[in-house]
């Protein structure tokens, strides 16, 4: 396939998935051998006066911030400055955990600390956007840890046993960061990965993102009418996912990941330490790609279409972005958008096949299981029509409403294979459990298999 079929094909796709999940703008820039080959934005970052987005439109980046965060632990403990492996109560007063296995901040930078999310991200977003309001006192360092060590009854087990993605460990990371430096976080960060490696626009602080000109103006999606809402800044988001950057400038800090932690002429961390950042430290729930598993601030999968692929997503609720790589071959694509929970993994993995030269429709199990879900709605009737049923989507998930007489019954279809190879479901109701069977006929019609009945697709 030629670049420019190829770059047609990918944009043919982008602006499908921006119509159907209602993303307002996006952006996105693809990189090979330390070169950037793609970079474009798509639809407005200003709904009201229409403006265009661009590969250097500021976007909140979210989770994707965690690598950055880990990346300035890596460094301190390369100064000799603190230890991974240490306990993080002798750096900040942290004060839960099981008592004779201590949380290690290298617990804290894998999700493996044994303590569940704790709910401070959605604490803060809904008062800043504001969509909402807790009244969880969250306004100073003393309510932060206040928040944090009263959760004693929440966690769940000793480090290293279970996966709980802890969007609170990175705060303490950040508090462990500024205790250590002397610096704000945000501060150190500027200092010391930013700047080298030429993020200049990408910032953590309000004033300098509003005097910017090529910046989003968020959105929250509701119906389908975005409502404008202010993204939020609170210096106890910035560690776990407070940085706005644009795809064109988030690009350096993946041409230094896949350069052995050297950008152009400076070594922002090396090697050994990056090794260690791309490794799993714990194993996350498989799904698509071989082994799963979490390392320093970076999601790994160990068999993409033949690759180790490495990647991270990041969502403000507001603005979104998504970032992977596989070192192996040295590309690597980073979009992001002007609302929350964009598609950006699926944007990613239908980047990386095409550079792989595969069919991303046949590759990447989504498109088949969407296309399968679209083909299976429709309404359906048994033998003369004496009962209905009418199958749809409903926010990813494939639903079937019953209608008998006057009786309407709605489940929700789960597949028995999540690729949807056999066309199996079942439902569950009262506690048992019904078969659902699709047969596509060679002359193209569809009947559904409910049990003991047989329905057939009339539209």
């Amino acid at each position: 396939m030629s670049n420019n079929n190829m770059w047609e094909e990918l944009e043919q796709k982008i602006t499908s998935v921006m119509q159907k999940t209602k993303i307002p703008g996006l952006s996105i820039a693809i990189i090979k051998d330390q070169n950037v080959i793609y970079s474009k934005g798509f639809g407005a970052k200003d709904i009201s006066k229409n403006l265009p987005t661009s590969p250097d439109t500021l976007y909140g980046i979210g989770s994707c911030t965690k690598a950055l965060t880990c990346l300035a632990i890596m460094q301190l403990a390369e100064k000799g400055k603190l230890s991974i492996d240490d306990p993080v109560k002798k750096h900040i007063p942290f004060k839960l955990g099981v008592e004779d296995k201590p949380v290690l901040i290298r617990h804290l930078m894998s999700h493996s600390s044994g303590i569940p999310d704790l709910g401070s991200a959605s604490v803060l977003i809904s008062r800043h956007a504001p969509t909402e309001e807790t009244w969880v006192p969250f306004a100073s360092k003393d309510d932060f840890y206040t928040f944090i060590n009263g959760a004693k009854e929440e966690v769940a087990d000793e480090p290293e046993r279970r996966y709980f993605y802890f969007n609170s460990g990175f705060t303490l990371l950040g508090e462990i960061i500024e205790s250590i430096s002397g610096l704000k976080y945000e501060e150190y960060v500027t200092e010391f990965i930013l700047k080298p490696l030429r993020m200049h626009r990408s910032t953590f602080l309000e004033e300098i993102f509003e005097k910017d000109e090529d910046k989003m103006t968020a959105y929250l999606a509701e119906e389908d009418k975005p409502i404008v809402k202010t993204h939020p800044f609170d210096q106890f988001i910035y560690a776990a996912g407070g940085l706005l950057s644009s795809v064109n400038e988030f690009t350096n800090f993946l041409f230094m990941l896949l350069n052995k932690g050297k950008f152009e002429d400076t070594q922002i961390i090396n090697s050994k330490s990056l090794d260690e950042m791309f490794a799993i430290h714990i194993n996350t729930p498989s799904v698509y790609w071989g082994r799963s598993g979490y390392g320093f601030g970076l999601a790994i999968s160990e068999d993409f279409l033949g690759y180790k692929l490495i990647s991270h997503g990041g969502s403000t609720g507001l603005s979104s972005a998504h970032f992977a790589f596989i070192p192996e071959l040295n590309i690597g694509v980073v979009s992001a958008a002007n609302v929350g929970n964009s598609p950006g993994a699926l944007i990613s993995q239908t980047v990386l096949s095409l550079l792989l030269d595969k069919n991303p429709e046949e590759v990447i199990p989504f498109f088949n299981i969407q296309r399968k879900m679209e083909q299976f709605s429709g309404e359906y009737v048994n033998y003369k029509g004496l009962n209905k049923i009418k199958v749809f989507i409903e926010n990813g998930i494939l639903i079937a409403e019953f209608k008998s007489g006057s009786n309407i019954l709605k489940y929700t279809l789960i597949p028995e294979d999540l690729r949807i190879s056999d066309n199996k479901f079942y439902f569950y109701s009262f506690g048992n459990k019904t078969p659902i069977t699709f047969e596509i006929k060679d002359d193209g019609k569809i009947n559904v298999y409910v049990e003991r009945n047989c329905f057939h697709k009339i539209q």
